[in-house]
């Protein structure tokens, strides 16, 4: 493999960067062009998805995620979109690889939209690498070098480089990361990664392709564990009367745990930790190996929001039937439009499959076109969705959510129930305000007004 001649230039002179393709113009392969793009590149980003393309094409941007659409205007100079691979390709020292990867009615990880990157190579003799950012099973990368050589493409440097950058903050932590992951057989395929990600603020890791593949699995298994393992000690709490928030506080001040992912709520969603769990999980069993523990963490997770519906039920007699509930949040986590697997999902369609009318409201989720959310009514503000509702449950913290006027939503529900599943507010103060306030690992407060 011969690198290129030249270096990458942040300043954005004619030396120009790279010329990278990114394939897949979704939350990880948007943010991994704009950024490269900052970084001084010459980027392609290549998608199948028209509407999303034309979206991109006119200065728009089809997802929410902080600082995306400065950074794309900012550099709209070093960007460009296209439907077509053979153009994306075209002149391209790097393909990114950021398709979905997402599960089989095995739990395995669909690895379909790779081979078709792959496939769409043939030809391309300029190209230095191909660098697979998309999670993958441990194993991929040997079937991807493979695909390559068959292609004629052996002179083609492979690498695992995978993305550990949270929806929210994604721009954010591709540039200032806790680590940059490089897996590579090749020593100057990770060099040219290497240089790929000058400017960035982080330190580098290079290590084989399979533990790179690995990293990224055990991070979000771990994680996922952390979560799952709060919600434990918070039904506990719940049974004798202790303060799951008050434990979790003392518990993280300990530096070998630390307090991040220790919080309790309806359980964790979006497209990572469900998709990665199940494929680690698919993993292990294909190798003759029951994960127990990893099982016990998907299986806590997906309890929790149906424990916080059942416990909603029972305080309002044991029935939603004829009954209106507010389901205040729909994004899988504040500060992305993201919907997928999100716990709301689940909590809407419980609630009307026990014949409750539906409520919602969200300030960032995209336009909902499947059931439950086809007969739930989207209102404008949380006030709206409570006004009348004879409960309501927090899904997503929102910090929209602590500038309420919750006396005034007290005033305007049928009754003031409310089922605060992030525990965003102070029990005592909720229940001066005319509340029967219940929480995650909290005793219940009940109206003191």
């Amino acid at each position: 493999m011969s690198l290129p001649g030249f270096r990458p230039n942040s300043s954005g002179g004619d030396a120009g960067g790279y010329r990278i393709a990114v394939f897949g113009a979704g939350y990880i392969g948007l943010v991994t062009g704009a950024c490269f793009a900052k970084l001084g590149h010459q980027v392609v980003i290549r998608d199948i998805q028209e509407e999303r393309i034309d979206t991109l094409r006119s200065g728009g941007v089809p997802i929410h995620e902080e600082g995306l659409a400065e950074l794309i205007a900012e550099n709209a100079d070093r960007l460009t979109f296209t439907l077509d691979a053979a153009e994306a390709v075209r002149g391209a020292h790097v393909v990114y690889v950021c398709v979905d990867t997402p599960s089989t009615a095995a739990g395995d990880a669909d690895l379909s939209r790779i081979w078709q990157v792959i496939d769409s190579l043939r030809g391309a003799d300029q190209l230095a690498a191909v660098v697979v950012k998309s999670t993958v099973p441990v194993g991929t990368g040997e079937q991807v070098r493979a695909a390559l050589d068959r292609a004629g493409l052996q002179h083609v440097g492979y690498a695992s480089n995978p993305e550990f950058t949270a929806e929210g903050r994604a721009v954010h932590d591709f540039l200032h990361p806790d680590r940059v992951v490089i897996g590579s057989a090749d020593p100057e395929t990770a060099k040219l990664v290497t240089l790929l990600h000058e400017g960035v603020e982080g330190p580098e890791i290079v290590m084989d392709v399979a533990s790179a593949e690995m990293v990224k699995l055990a991070a979000n298994a771990l994680l996922a564990a952390k979560i799952s393992f709060t919600n434990e000690i918070a039904t506990v709490c719940e049974t004798n009367g202790a303060d799951v928030e008050q434990v979790v506080r003392a518990v993280g001040l300990d530096h070998r745990l630390g307090p991040h992912f220790m919080k309790a709520g309806v359980g964790w969603g979006g497209s990572c930790f469900p998709k990665d769990s199940r494929a680690l999980q698919a993993m292990a069993n294909n190798g003759g190996y029951a994960f127990q523990m990893l099982r016990a963490v998907v299986d806590v997770n997906d309890l929790q929001p149906r424990r916080a519906i059942q416990r909603l039920k029972d305080e309002l007699g044991g029935a939603f039937h004829d009954l209106t509930v507010a389901v205040l949040g729909i994004a899988f986590k504040a500060g992305t439009d993201d919907v997928r697997e999100a716990p709301s999902t689940i909590i809407a369609s419980r609630l009307v499959a026990e014949g409750a009318t539906v409520r919602c409201w969200d300030p960032l989720a995209r336009p909902l076109k499947t059931a439950p959310w086809l007969s739930a009514t989207r209102c404008a503000s949380p006030v709206e969705a409570m006004t009348g509702a004879d409960a309501a449950i927090i899904v997503t913290e929102w910090p929209e959510l602590l500038e309420v006027d919750w006396a005034g939503a007290a005033s305007a529900m049928a009754r003031p129930l409310l089922f605060d599943g992030r525990n965003l507010l102070d029990p005592e103060q909720m229940g001066s305000l005319g509340f029967t306030y219940m929480s995650v690992g909290r005793t219940t407060v009940r109206a003191s007004r």
